[in-house]
């Protein structure tokens, strides 16, 4: 049987700390609990009473009583000391984790878990990721990209980056592109309005209404974006294209268009139809680099802002809201800008490749 306590010794001083720290609103509640095992303590009550009362354990409480005697209150307001994990892993355990993430991976996926990892090494899944997390690996997680096999890159480059930075004078210098197969989408079912505390919501499925394509070019110098849309994509709709820039345009300045290598724009009747309209220069940008080209930074802007969460029935009333939303951004275009040199992006590209073969 256990022997009764004695009463904790509480001098008046200490008796005041601990009663201004239960009051305190910004005390840790830990201490709080610490505070309320000695002040009852204090009051002759057994160490199993204080641990029921407080809805804690006996050896907490003989852990903080004790805490006190030896050290005040000062020795309730930090932790206990606790020496060096038996759990630690070595260095060496460690390397073995680090190695097997960067340089294998398991038998049935493309990747490692925390915790497929986890039992191949024999620790637990959160040791893992403390040593991923230290490491700066993250397995689960990948960045796209592809360089141009291009075999005029450098020429192209070094054209279009030079129009961007040092543009002709006396000319309109448009980004040229096409957003094709834009999708009508209606949804099954109406999806519910946002409120405080909840998010709106929208059905992962849908109902394809048509699609149409959409045409835009747009003015480097102020942002605004000549564009419209035809059910399809050929070389006859893209020179209808053509001819409405050229109406939409001053007569008196050369227009150079920047655009990519999509067999429409060197069909022949395109071709044709450009020797007989001299003031019409055409920028390709090299195979696989539509980043070059403005204008699709613009298409993330439609897609983003009026697309992607917008409902339509039919293809015409989707029409109706990208004729909208160009008509509205003309009202207040916001440019954007090319800082990058060629310098730059060829240095990037240059250290790309290398990591690549090294690789290889």
């Amino acid at each position: 049987m256990w022997e009764p306590a004695d009463s904790l010794q509480v001098t008046m001083e200490q008796r005041k700390t601990l009663e201004a720290w239960i009051r305190a609103k910004t005390t840790p509640q830990r201490v709080v609990l610490r505070s309320r095992i000695c002040l009852l303590a204090a009051e002759g009550k057994s160490n199993n009473a204080i641990a029921h009362e407080l809805g804690t354990s006996r050896p907490t409480v003989l852990l903080w009583r004790k805490r006190f005697e030896d050290a005040g209150p000062s020795g309730l307001s930090e932790d206990a000391p606790h020496g060096p994990s038996a759990q630690r892993l070595s260095a060496l355990k460690v390397k073995a984790i680090v190695e097997a993430t960067l340089h294998t991976t398991p038998e049935d996926a493309t990747h490692w878990s925390t915790r497929t990892m986890a039992v191949k090494q024999g620790i637990s899944h959160a040791s893992v990721a403390r040593i991923w997390d230290a490491h700066g690996l993250k397995p689960h997680r990948i960045k796209t990209f592809k360089l141009s096999k291009d075999k005029r890159f450098v020429e192209k480059l070094t054209d279009v980056v030079g129009v961007y930075l040092n543009p002709p004078d006396k000319a309109l210098v448009l980004c040229v592109d096409e957003k094709t197969q834009v999708q009508a989408l209606d949804r099954t079912q109406p999806g519910l309005p946002m409120k405080k505390g909840r998010c709106g919501t929208m059905t992962h499925d849908y109902k394809r209404n048509g699609t149409t394509c959409l045409f835009g070019a747009l003015n480097v110098l102020d942002g605004t974006v000549i564009g419209t849309c035809y059910p399809r994509h050929r070389n006859e709709e893209f020179l209808m294209f053509l001819r409405k820039i050229d109406r939409e345009t001053p007569q008196g300045l050369d227009l150079h268009l920047i655009l990519d290598n999509y067999g429409t724009h060197n069909h022949p009747n395109v071709k044709k139809w450009l020797k007989k309209h001299p003031r019409f220069h055409l920028h390709f940008t090299p195979t696989s680099s539509s980043w070059l080209n403005l204008i699709e930074r613009w298409f993330g802007e439609i897609t983003r802002k009026r697309i992607r969460r917008g409902v339509f029935k039919s293809v015409p009333e989707l029409v109706a809201a990208i004729e909208e939303f160009i008509r509205v951004n003309n009202k207040n275009p916001k440019p954007f800008v090319w800082t990058k040199k060629l310098d730059e992006i060829l240095e990037k590209i240059s250290h790309c490749k290398a990591v690549i073969e090294t690789l290889h």
